[in-house]
């Protein structure tokens, strides 16, 4: 039976997992139903720590994010933002600076939904719903046309995206369509799993997920294939690291499990 909570919109099919929503479940959220809560419950048992590359993510969110400030960026396109949740792009940019603006762009309804209300009031934040997958949509949405100069530097933000884009959808081809959209001087930060950095317990979750009736489907890459996502942009020190390894300011960066920190590969590049 569908869940019928008063915050679902209209048309979801609550028995189709989606991964923004199974993030959500592992971050703790509340806004997630049975099918995501038992393909990220299975995941979990397969990777106990899991919960840690999740909050990791999240602090290299943060970090990038202040990086950019510090750099000039006042503007930031968020893709694949996911169901609102701590430390958002616009919570962290707006703190230091009021007028930055900020556009979150998520093909979930939840995420939508979500985004919408927490936005709401916030003249300088809007969401947008649309698949990266087509970028010709999401730049030219009146949203991201009204709050982003694309004569100024932007930073643009693919954090755990780009392995959920098969091969076939050629996913370097992707982010260079968006490279090529912006100004000199913009950055981009990404996060991916790493594929040379795993064990079988990894591949056996991507399985889970993959046999879901999810439509993202997990595609694992190398340190090689993920640095060339980079490609057109000069990647800042310390380079393409593990997702605790890039710039920590303290102990909540880092996890007590060492794996942990090497799950996901973490970087930022500037455009020339």
């Amino acid at each position: 039976m569908a869940e019928t909570q008063d915050w679902v919109p209209l048309g979801i099919d609550t028995n189709v997992p989606s991964m923004a929503r199974v993030y959500d479940y592992i971050l703790g959220g509340a806004h997630n139903f049975a099918a995501d809560r038992q393909v990220g419950s299975q995941i979990e048992k397969l990777v106990p720590g899991l919960p840690s590359v999740a909050r990791l993510n999240r602090r290299f969110l943060g970090r990038a994010v202040n990086f950019l400030m510090d750099q000039g960026v006042r503007q930031f396109l968020d893709i694949g933002s996911g169901i609102p949740t701590v430390a958002n792009v616009h919570e962290v940019a707006q703190d230091r600076d009021p007028a930055a603006r900020i556009v979150y762009v998520d093909k979930d309804p939840v995420a939508v939904a979500h985004s919408e209300l927490m936005l709401s009031g916030n003249s300088n934040a809007a969401i947008v719903q649309a698949d990266m997958r087509d970028p010709e949509a999401v730049l030219s949405h009146s949203e991201v046309r009204r709050l982003l100069d694309f004569d100024q530097p932007i930073g643009l933000l693919m954090l755990l995206m780009l392995h959920w884009v098969p091969d076939e959808d050629d996913p370097q081809k992707l982010v260079a369509t968006y490279r090529d959209a912006l100004p000199a001087g913009s950055f981009i930060a990404m996060t991916h799993v790493a594929k040379d950095q795993i064990d079988e317990s990894v591949d056996k979750a991507a399985e889970v997920v993959n046999r879901s009736k999810s439509a993202d489907q997990m595609h694992m890459r190398t340190h090689a294939q993920v640095s060339a996502l980079f490609d057109g942009f000069e990647l800042v020190e310390p380079g393409l690291v593990g997702c605790g390894e890039w710039r920590p300011d303290g102990p909540g960066d880092i996890a007590d499990e060492a794996g942990m920190n090497m799950f996901l590969y973490a970087g930022v590049g500037r455009k020339g």
